[in-house]
């Protein structure tokens, strides 16, 4: 972890941070509510304010307890306790490695701070309304489009439109293949032999419709990049790389190792897509629903739901109970104010259950319990149970419209929370914390390595 920011992430430690830190993990590893610990403690006359340990007196634990304690923290907690002491980092280290560590981690908001640098970033932890700040390696990442944000890795575009994963826990980066292996780009090299430029084509499989046009190599991530995800296959037991990119938002996947994009004609309109037993789900604009069976050497195709609603953006995810959701979200420009007075604001979000017998969607008209989070990310389904911080029937979102992608570096964010009970959004933090560039976007930290 040294060889990264891992270590700076959470700042000192203090004994009384320790005391806090071990109350906490032993009320979650014997499952006590709050206020059960507290009557605990009181009844044996100790304030928790006034419990301290010193740092050289720690408390000797068997190593198979503190592993089961430490399997239990947010990764926050689990790196300040990995700090503390030699025996404590080893315990931290046996984890990860032997993929121990599997603990669910509440959601994060990626995001920049102009002032801070260009490669530091900060998370946002809606579990702790805190920031936490993070270096992160080269390139910059505030010369980076975020283009994607899956299962705790970043996919971002440097400034030659190359596409890498990111870890910014680990600071792991991981190349994608070549965008110049993307069925619409070919390079163009000068007369030293050296890439200068990109041939771009924005056709699909059925027309041709704008002239082609050469692009610094800079620019063809304006064009090219829409959104980007990392899933894990389990029945290849590796991660493929969804990503729909223009011309006319088409998909192309990659699994990590090949060193080529397959593109998947001939459809179009793709706005989010999920990964659900060995089959890549796709939503259109227009709310059909394909899916792509990627196991075999042929790549299938079978069109799940076929109708025609447009709205401003559609999300589809997985419910716990395993169906497929629909999610519109409705939003609202000031058309006459360009920029930088430009903002996009979400006035609705309505929920759909994709029923795949009657190939129809069923409206919800509540979560219950649960709550999704919407942006350039992809879509989560989590249950307000399991992540106590999270409000019940309610959509944390971020903007994910492609002006913000690629301009309006300087126009307020649409980021907040929409309740579905009273169709009412609030802000997320006021004032807002964030530089607008690169886009914002929800990450669930891992520690993960692929």
């Amino acid at each position: 972890m040294e060889t990264c920011s891992v270590a700076r992430i959470f700042g000192l430690w203090h004994p009384w941070n320790l005391c806090s830190l071990l109350l906490r993990v032993l009320r979650k590893l014997l499952g006590l509510p709050p206020s059960l610990m507290k009557k605990s403690l009181e009844r044996k006359h100790i304030h928790p304010a006034h419990l301290e340990i010193e740092v050289g007196k720690l408390p000797e634990l068997p190593q198979d307890v503190l592993m089961d304690i430490f399997a239990l923290l947010e990764i926050p907690d689990l790196m300040r306790a990995s700090s503390i002491c030699s025996s404590w980092r080893s315990i931290h280290t046996s984890l990860c490695s032997l993929g121990l560590y599997k603990r669910p981690q509440t959601p994060c908001l990626f995001y920049t701070s102009k002032s801070a640098g260009e490669s530091v970033a900060f998370l946002y932890s809606l579990a702790e309304k805190r920031s936490y700040k993070l270096t992160l390696p080269e390139p910059p990442i505030r010369t980076r489009y975020v283009i994607g944000s899956s299962n705790g890795w970043l996919v971002t575009a440097d400034e030659r439109s190359e596409m890498h994963l990111l870890n910014p826990i680990t600071c792991e980066q991981i190349a994608l293949p070549s965008v110049i292996t993307i069925e619409h780009v070919t390079p163009i090299f000068n007369e030293a032999g050296a890439l200068c430029m990109y041939h771009y084509s924005p056709h699909t499989a059925e027309y041709f419709n704008d002239e082609p046009r050469s692009l610094a190599l800079a620019t063809l991530r304006n064009y090219l990049h829409n959104k980007a995800f990392v899933f894990y296959d389990a029945s290849a037991g590796g991660h493929i790389v969804a990503l729909i990119h223009s011309p006319y938002w088409q998909l192309s996947f990659a699994r990590l190792g090949d060193n080529k994009w397959t593109w998947l004609p001939p459809h179009s309109d793709f706005q989010d897509c999920i990964y659900k037993d060995g089959l890549l789900y796709a939503v259109t604009l227009k709310g059909k629903i394909y899916a792509f069976d990627l196991r075999g050497p042929m790549v299938t195709t079978e069109l799940i739901l076929d109708m025609v609603e447009y709205c401003s953006n559609k999300y589809i995810v997985q419910a716990p109970c395993g169906d497929l959701l629909q999610i519109w979200r409705t939003r609202e420009g000031s058309e006459d104010a360009g920029p930088p007075s430009y903002v996009i604001n979400t006035t609705n979000i309505k929920i759909y259950k994709v029923d795949t017998r009657a190939k129809k969607l069923v409206g919800i008209n509540s979560l219950d319990d649960h709550v999704f989070l919407l942006g350039h990310n992809q879509t989560l389904c989590l249950s307000a149970q399991e992540y106590l911080q999270l409000k019940a029937n309610c959509v944390y979102f971020t903007d994910d419209d492609e002006i913000y992608l690629y301009g309006c570096k300087d126009n307020h964010r649409d980021i907040g929370i929409f309740d579905l009970a009273n169709s009412t959004c609030e802000e997320l933090v006021s004032p807002q914390l964030w530089s607008n560039w690169p886009t914002p976007v929800w990450i669930t930290p891992s520690l993960t390595r692929l």
